[in-house]
């Protein structure tokens, strides 16, 4: 496949630049059998069955954005990908010139952070300072939302570009899909008999990259790591067993998903994945996948089209800038029933 057949126009006041009103304000476009269907997320209880189990990213985004400059002076901006541990850090460093190993960058605050050396395209940093790089970033960093957001993140998105389940720091995106929801919708899938269950996989920002190699399976995947709780594994038995659904929030709940059933069987545990998921993929566990419009090009493009089939998800995604939905990961919803 031809990354160009992934691709679609988008006008630019289609990319959401804040989030609706309240949580649950957006609209839901539902792709089920090859049709499509106008909704409101808050028709989503009318959408999920009695039985089926809804699976969560409970990640929490991290202050991942420092600004600074190179002992030399020059400005520098670094974006962390993964906390290594209580002092260490990979991170894009964006600079003029890249900064050697040794060299010390000073960032917001006052923090002093020492280059280590280089793996791939990340720089490895550590932190100086006495304190753990979590409460670092917490007191000195700025909210990561993604480039195409154009203003300053402020208040108001730290309270909405983080889900209301959001538990385990290490993302520096958030799984957008969950967004949408807040503890009353929780509460009425809840009501509903829908189970409710989680898996964690930090977010990195390898999610915004586009494709840039001309064929697909040219494309190297970036890598995060996520963990599978034995209470969700059970409760996907338990729904399966029953004649429910999986129903992924989010396409890195999906990917969470997907890479602990390579043997074929959904387990436990924790690990990293770079599993690309492309059409023609045969998916183990993912029977529903709520997910939020992706950009061009991109792997999450390529994911949806897999999932629900390219031809509708492209005409999808046509329909959708006809009909002036909302894109990205302040936007709209996409509700998507696995095609056969």
């Amino acid at each position: 496949m031809r990354t160009d057949e992934f691709d679609y126009s988008l006008p630019e006041r289609l990319i959401a630049q804040y989030p609706a009103g309240q949580r649950g304000g957006s609209r839901l476009l539902h792709l089920h059998e090859g049709r499509l269907e106008d909704r409101r997320f808050t028709d989503l209880p009318q959408l999920l069955r009695t039985g089926d189990v809804l699976v969560l990213n409970d990640t929490r985004v991290i202050k991942a954005r420092l600004l600074g400059s190179r002992e030399s002076g020059g400005k520098i901006e670094v974006l962390v990908e993964r906390v290594v541990d209580d002092h260490e850090v990979l991170a894009q460093v964006r600079s003029s010139h890249a900064p050697k190993a040794g060299s010390i960058l000073n960032l917001s605050g006052g923090l002093m952070v020492r280059v280590l050396g280089r793996q791939g395209e990340f720089f490895h940093l550590r932190f100086e300072q006495d304190n753990d790089v979590y409460a670092l970033l917490e007191q000195h960093g700025q909210l990561p939302l993604p480039r195409y957001i154009a203003h300053t993140p402020d208040a108001g998105d730290e309270q909405r570009y983080q889900t209301v389940f959001a538990r385990e720091p290490g993302a520096v995106a958030a799984p957008t899909a969950g967004l949408h929801f807040d503890e009353a919708m929780l509460q009425s899938l809840r009501n509903k008999g829908v189970k409710v269950a989680y898996v964690t996989l930090h977010v990195g920002a390898g999610t915004f990259q586009p494709v840039r190699a001309e064929l697909v399976h040219e494309h190297a995947m970036h890598s995060e790591c996520y963990e599978i709780p034995q209470a969700t594994v059970d409760a996907i038995a338990s729904a399966r067993t029953a004649g429910g659904r999986v129903v992924a929030v989010g396409t890195t709940s999906l990917r969470a998903l997907e890479s602990s059933s390579a043997s074929g069987e959904l387990v436990a545990g924790e690990g990293e994945t770079q599993i690309f998921i492309t059409p023609g993929y045969r998916f183990v566990v993912t029977d529903v996948l709520l997910t939020n419009f992706h950009l061009p090009r991109s792997t999450l493009l390529m994911l949806v089209c897999a999932f629900g089939g390219m031809a509708d998800m492209l005409e999808a995604y046509r329909y959708a800038v006809e009909q002036e939905y909302r894109f990205f990961s302040y936007g709209d919803a996409m509700l998507i029933e696995r095609k056969p």
